[in-house]
């Protein structure tokens, strides 16, 4: 589930705040580290458990008409259509996301009643699931269209499920977007006959990745003053007390990446940094962090430091 491009802002966001942080050591920062790696599957199964809920919610509602005698409005209506979406029908029955969420003692959803109600009415009153509720009887693609509908335009650019996020843990607004985009690319692909189409991935099936986080940490913590000496002399345009913090950070992290890493290569780390950059910094760090790393890989090439393997890595 994690790319490396994220494992990378993780390892800028450890070295920013170890930066910060004085007494910390590399080993503390290391095991912060693999948490917040571990707290992005954390989301990953708690956004899983919010379309469960979804389900309860819905199912409780209808019940509470039936037994008060309720007059079946349009919220009824609306509310009826939902509980029977066979991709929450999906979530509701799943053996394996039950199991995976009993395990875990962060799920509060039932504790978020009006939030949960919210946005069930914001999903019923919403234009596409209005287009999908007059279909009189769905089928599979149907309803996995209106579900994904509902995740894409409601769910996932929800205010409040940010805000509630944050509260609950910092690590988690970082990987909002990473964890949606792979569910919303999981669901394009689902299958709800196969029970399997529901993935489960953990930190240990992406050692490789989480080896290559954790040497790349150590190294522009313990090197931090050589990679930053790296520097001088590559900013004659830019006042050394002006540039920023994080832009400093990216650098150190490119630099290192670029001199210990033979095997991935230097148009792969330029390209990654320069795009955290954009998004992490300010609106010049693009430019400028892309004329210092350009002018390293240069000067590193020249006097053979840009030690490569394999074909084409240069």
């Amino acid at each position: 589930m994690l790319t490396r491009r994220h494992i990378r802002i993780k390892i800028i966001q450890s070295v920013y705040s170890f930066s910060l942080d004085k007494g910390r050591k590399i080993d503390d920062q290391i095991l912060l580290f693999n948490k917040s790696i571990l707290e992005t599957y954390n989301l990953y199964l708690l956004m899983l458990s919010l379309f469960k809920e979804l389900k309860i919610h819905t199912k409780e509602q209808l019940l509470a008409y039936e037994k008060n005698s309720i007059t079946k409005d349009e919220n009824y209506l609306g509310i009826n259509c939902l509980a029977k979406n066979k991709f929450l029908d999906f979530f509701d029955n799943h053996a394996g996301l039950e199991s995976q969420i009993k395990n875990k003692n962060f799920i509060n959803w039932d504790l978020e009643f009006k939030f949960i109600k919210r946005l069930v009415l914001k999903i019923i009153k919403s234009e596409n699931f209005k287009k999908y509720s007059l279909i009189k009887s769905p089928n599979l693609e149907d309803c996995k269209s209106s579900f994904i509908n509902l995740f894409k335009d409601i769910v996932a650019p929800s205010s409040y499920l940010y805000n509630y996020l944050e509260d609950q843990n910092l690590y988690w607004i970082a990987d909002l977007p990473l964890v949606n985009t792979f569910l919303l690319k999981m669901f394009k692909n689902f299958d709800i006959k196969d029970s399997n189409s529901l993935k489960f991935p953990e930190p240990k099936q992406q050692e490789e990745d989480l080896k290559y986080g954790v040497k790349l940490l150590e190294i522009v913590i313990s090197k931090s003053s050589e990679l930053q000496d790296e520097i001088k002399g590559k900013t004659p345009n830019w006042d050394p007390d002006r540039i920023a913090f994080i832009d400093k950070v990216i650098l150190r992290t490119a630099i290192a990446e670029l001199l210990h890493f033979n095997d991935i290569p230097a148009k792969v780390t330029l390209n990654e940094y320069l795009e955290i950059a954009k998004d992490y910094s300010t609106p010049n760090s693009n430019n400028f962090v892309n004329g210092v790393l350009d002018k390293l890989v240069k000067d590193f090439k020249n006097e053979n430091r840009l030690m490569k393997t394999g074909r084409g890595l240069l």
